[in-house]
């Protein structure tokens, strides 16, 4: 139920989400079972091809995020979220809002034993078909230097095991590419991962080498890795703006990934933007199948025991 366009454009999406995952992927759609019949019906769609699960309340997109979360028990996020964290389902996205979702990841799913802060994560397009890893682009505005270094390794795992990159180059965000150059967060952040062996460190990335070949995993703090984030959707929207049809500025649309992965919680959760269309919806669901069959939770588990 959550986003600007639900349910219609979710039972879209999850439609042609059914069509292109493999007949045994289950999904369910939590929300209001008549509504999702009815516009099933009416793309001529059996809603028997999902687990429909009743859903009384909506948590709106203006609505406090923890607040209302803790309150309506009965919301299709907080009934999803319970059902993740009682392995009733494998993983869960959802369009709605952003806060909720975040409150719902960090109370009831809650961080991987060890890990001192999850982080969101965007693929910034550095060429065709080829992307950087930029954590963390807004959950946490400040980081420490140890916060920082668990990133590297978080972003290293998810390349590797669901991007399938073997050897992932990591790279901390900075001003200047010298290991002596940046602030004291970034020197000090420097001096732990150099030499690391938890990760390919190749030092300092400068942000003009953010769309370039340099890291397949570029980390920063959660307040530089939002400007960031948001200079990024400037591209596409200038792109489009200038009517610049090249495929290389396609690949910033929203609707290509569908969804933020947070990185670091106990299971796999996608968080999409509020005016997702039935694509983006779709291509969100197939990305969170594609983190459950990577085995990322575990392998991050085992990372931090």
């Amino acid at each position: 139920m959550g986003g600007d366009f639900a349910p219609r454009s979710t039972t879209h999406g999850a439609i042609l989400a059914k069509q292109d995952l493999p007949l045994e992927t289950e999904l369910v759609l939590i929300g209001d079972q008549d509504a999702i019949t009815t516009i099933c019906r009416e793309e001529n769609y059996d809603p028997g091809n999902f687990v429909i699960v009743h859903s009384e309340e909506v948590i709106g997109m203006g609505d406090h995020p923890v607040k209302t979360f803790s309150l309506k028990k009965k919301s299709s996020m907080a009934i999803g979220f319970g059902m993740l964290s009682k392995g009733l389902i494998d993983g869960f996205c959802s369009a709605g809002n952003t806060g909720a979702m975040m409150a719902g990841a960090m109370f009831t799913v809650k961080a991987i034993p060890g890990i001192i802060r999850p982080a969101i994560g965007v693929a910034i397009p550095k060429g065709e078909n080829e992307f950087t890893l930029l954590l963390d682009v807004g959950l946490n505005p400040d980081a420490r230097p140890d916060v920082l270094y668990q990133y590297a390794m978080m972003g290293s795992a998810y390349v590797k095991h669901v991007l399938g990159v073997e050897s992932p180059r990591v790279g901390l965000l900075n001003i200047g590419e010298e290991e002596e150059k940046g602030s004291l967060l970034t020197k000090a952040a420097y001096q732990m991962m150099k030499d690391s062996p938890d990760f390919n460190f190749i030092g300092n990335v400068e942000g003009n080498g953010l769309f370039a070949d340099k890291a397949d995993v570029v980390v920063c703090e959660g307040f530089a890795g939002n400007i960031m984030l948001k200079l990024a959707e400037s591209v596409y929207n200038l792109s489009r703006k200038m009517k610049m049809d090249h495929p290389f500025f396609e690949q910033f649309n929203y609707e290509n990934f569908g969804g933020i992965p947070i990185i670091g919680i106990g299971s796999p959760v996608l968080i999409g933007h509020g005016m997702s269309t039935p694509r983006a919806i779709k291509n969100m669901i197939i990305r969170n199948r594609e983190i459950i069959d990577s085995g990322l939770i575990n392998k991050l588990k085992k990372a931090f025991e």
